[in-house]
């Protein structure tokens, strides 16, 4: 069986997925990705947050708004590990000053 890829790798490539295809499921995902179909729900709820332009269609699956291109990410996969670590860190403590 194949192994969990780390998150923003399968953030990433949901996104591709998305561009790529008309609807996807998200059993098609969670098996892709060797997941849980909950942890796609999670994962889109994420991509939605960070205003990815996902489209839910109810009983069909998602897509991505047409014309929606996500630019090229420039950094490698640690670097991108550590924005999001200090970007939660800061949401964590964020105060007044």
């Amino acid at each position: 069986m194949e192994e969990e890829k780390p998150r923003l790798s399968r953030l990433t490539a949901i996104i591709t997925q998305l561009q790529s295809k008309r609807i996807v499921t998200a059993s098609n995902l969670a098996e892709r990705h060797n997941v849980s179909v909950r942890t796609i729900y999670r994962d889109i709820r994420t991509l939605e947050k960070s205003r990815i332009p996902i489209i839910t269609e109810e009983g069909k699956g998602y897509s991505i708004m047409e014309g929606y291109h996500l630019p090229p990410v420039l950094f490698t996969e640690d670097e991108a590990n550590a924005l999001i670590t200090v970007e939660q860190q800061a949401i964590k403590n964020k105060d007044q000053s």
